[in-house]
């Protein structure tokens, strides 16, 4: 519920829905990229793109699905890259909505007892799914706008890292490292991205409909 995400963020970041709006974390999983990605590029080959990110486009037409599927139903759709007009502000902290939800853990630095780092050193926080360890992405929310209750149980998400050296490990590799991707497989996981979809995971965003064959517009603002 809204309710349990507004609780976690600063007022800034608050949902403007009544706190037992019901919402849908969303989040891609591996299998996303041969599922739907491909087959949305095959039919969208010889279009144009509207923004810089192919996957962008891909995830703004599942949203348009979910909706043309629930006609009768009052949705917003958040999608994870968007900001707040005329600021860098995120509409969302997807992480957060992960965690809420139930979805994947966000581990913080906050959540190491016995802090190694240097009081000075930034330690961003990260995400594991259960399943699928760092190989998910999320992809933003659903907001059932005229959906309200108080009977959806609140489940935790799973903690797959019980020790305070695992939760360093994780960070570790997250903060200093991130681009060999071994922060992704710090547990055993049931999939996790093909090649191909690593080396388009791996391209600038700026080059990745290129990589693709697709047509690009470049908006005003670059």
């Amino acid at each position: 519920m809204v309710g349990w995400y507004n609780e976690l963020v600063d007022k800034v970041f608050h949902l403007p829905y009544h706190a037992d709006t019901v919402a849908l974390c969303v989040l891609s999983i591996p299998c996303m990229y041969e599922r739907a990605f491909k087959p949305w590029i095959e039919a969208n080959k010889n279009g144009n793109m509207l923004v810089k990110d192919p996957i962008d486009e891909c995830v703004g037409s599942c949203y348009q699905k979910v909706q043309q599927n629930l006609p009768d139903v009052a949705l917003d759709f958040i999608q994870d890259y968007e900001q707040h007009h005329g600021t860098r502000r995120p509409k969302l902290l997807v992480q957060t909505a992960g965690h809420v939800s139930g979805a994947a853990y966000y581990y913080k630095r906050s959540d190491v007892k016995n802090d190694p780092w240097h009081e000075k050193k930034r330690i961003y926080g990260a995400s594991l799914h259960p399943r699928f360890g760092g190989w998910f992405a999320f992809r933003g929310a659903i907001i059932m706008k005229d959906i309200q209750t108080t009977s959806i149980p609140r489940v935790l998400p799973h903690d797959s890292l019980p020790t305070d050296n695992q939760k360093i490990d994780f960070l570790d590799k997250f903060n200093n490292n991130w681009q060999n991707n071994m922060f992704r497989d710090v547990i055993p996981v049931a999939d996790k991205y093909s090649e191909e979809q690593q080396k388009y995971f791996e391209t600038l965003p700026k080059n990745r409909a290129a990589l693709l064959g697709l047509k690009q517009n470049v908006d005003q603002d670059g």
